[in-house]
């Protein structure tokens, strides 16, 4: 049995957009069960079988306006692990762009950043060469930075305070820096955080990233370590990105999510949430409001 989870953040689902949903995965040759609400108009979980996953968000995805659909399996849906991306996932920004405008040249790094998020440039050849842009920017502009510019992302935290409460471990695995990934997660509540370490020497940005540096790759390999670890199966991990670098550890989740994502990464993706903030990814898990840890 797969549950279909639609979520319409502004609490506007009607029985109407149930009908036409279950219309839907009919018309697929799937069979639509009884919808239960999680949060009258604002989530809902309906049944479907005799349809796969992929199939069955084919037909949902779009279907009803200002709502974002979840298609996954109904048993282990409240995952026991979470890594999760940080820049433009957990916080609003790209802070190497935020950076960048102290230094007065966000124009030139954040073409880069969008183009290596996109998977157009290798990323870490994109990451030396933008942070090699930054030599000589004063190491007090991410105090700086941090205080006026990074912003969590809406439902950053009740996302990782009520998997925490009931059990799950948050991981927050970021090609961004340690100086901005460290506070991020202490703030929010992850368990560890792992990025990349910004040089700096006499005071300033030395223009380099420490080795090893964290990328794809290593999203991938963290993912897989921490739920050894754990002693859990894949399938019981929620990872969620919206860069190109994050598809490695999205298609390793039992429940992969690009989040307001680069096209390249939403369609690697097994879920996709486009209208909806971070706390959609509560009610993909079935936890109701009532629940969640604000």
């Amino acid at each position: 049995m797969l549950i279909a989870t639609l979520i319409a953040p502004e609490g506007r689902l009607g029985l109407q957009d149930l009908d036409k949903a279950a219309l839907a995965i009919g018309g697929a040759g799937g069979v639509a069960g009884e919808p239960r609400w999680l949060d009258e108009g604002f989530a809902v979980d309906l049944p479907v079988a005799r349809i796969d996953a992929g199939a069955a968000r084919a037909v949902l995805e779009g279907l009803i306006g200002g709502a974002d659909v979840v298609v996954q399996p109904a048993a282990g849906r409240a995952k026991k692990l979470l890594v999760a991306d940080m820049d433009s996932t957990m916080i609003t920004i790209e802070c190497i762009d935020e950076l960048a405008d102290y230094a007065g040249i966000k124009a030139e790094i954040a073409e880069v950043t969008e183009r290596a998020m996109r998977g157009e440039l290798d990323f870490e050849a994109a990451l030396d060469a933008r942070v090699a842009l930054l030599a000589g920017l004063g190491a007090e502009m991410i105090d700086r930075c941090y205080e006026e510019r990074v912003r969590l992302m809406p439902g950053a935290i009740p996302l990782i305070r009520t998997m925490r409460a009931n059990g799950a471990r948050c991981v927050l695995v970021s090609g961004g820096f340690t100086v901005f990934a460290d506070r991020v997660a202490a703030e929010i509540g992850f368990d560890r955080a792992l990025s990349n370490v910004l040089e700096i020497a006499d005071g300033k940005l030395a223009g380099r990233v420490a080795r090893p540096i964290v990328g794809a790759e290593t999203k991938r390999r963290t993912l897989l370590a921490e739920a050894e670890a754990l002693g859990i199966n894949t399938a019981e991990v929620l990872a969620v990105g919206d860069g190109a670098n994050d598809i490695p550890m999205i298609q390793a989740a039992g429940l992969g999510v690009a989040f307001r994502a680069k096209p390249k990464t939403a369609a690697a993706a097994g879920a996709r949430i486009e209208v909806g903030d971070l706390s959609a990814l509560l009610w993909a898990q079935g936890y109701t409001r009532a629940q969640w840890v604000e």
